[in-house]
């Protein structure tokens, strides 16, 4: 882990971001660890510092926009485009599928920086990519500030682009293979969507 690195997962145990127990994961799978983003998304001093570091290594690709998945990617979406002088949008559901909503648009001329706060099987940004590929513009790159594992998001070009500012391999278990059900220990649900 480089000087950064081991800076963030410091202020994230400072902030009681670093849980341990048995957590069920916004993907369904379960996990003796999980990151709660939110500790890192409510403090803007923590906050400021993490999006620049994203935004200074994707500014040389010249973004034009950042694109964040609901419900947390729309603070780091914002937090970036500010320092990349850039617009700020993101995608959410509509009828129960990923969407731009709100007026967002895309055009081909543009070039989407992605970004995620914690990154773990990949399917919202999966969601994400999907949507600005329909729209025609070019994704220049995703930042991601906690990469649970590795990478894996379909798009080879992408993966190659990503630079998460923490790597924090964590396991995850399928309900029917996790230790920590067979212990019985009490599951706790904070994800945010199920799949």
């Amino acid at each position: 882990m480089n000087a950064a690195g081991q800076d963030l997962y410091r202020a994230l145990a400072q902030r009681g971001a670093l849980l341990e127990g048995h957590f069920r994961l916004s993907s369904g799978r379960h996990s003796n660890r999980f990151v709660q983003k939110f500790r890192i998304l409510e403090d803007p001093a923590l906050l400021e510092p993490v999006a620049r570091a994203i935004a200074d290594r994707f500014r040389a690709l010249e973004p034009t926009v950042v694109v964040g998945a609901a419900v947390g990617g729309i603070l780091l979406a914002y937090e970036t485009a500010r320092q990349l002088g850039t617009k700020a949008i993101f995608v959410e559901k509509e009828n129960g599928a990923p969407a731009l909503r709100r007026g967002f648009t895309l055009a081909a001329a543009d070039r989407a920086l992605l970004v995620e706060d914690v990154l773990t099987t990949g399917l919202s940004m999966r969601e994400t990519i999907e949507v600005v590929r329909r729209s025609g513009a070019a994704i220049v790159g995703l930042g991601v500030v906690v990469a649970r594992g590795p990478v894996n998001l379909g798009s080879p070009k992408i993966e190659e682009s990503t630079c998460a500012l923490l790597d924090l391999p964590l396991e995850s278990y399928d309900e029917t293979q996790c230790p920590q059900c067979r212990a019985g220990i009490p599951l706790t649900d904070p994800g945010s969507r199920r799949s």
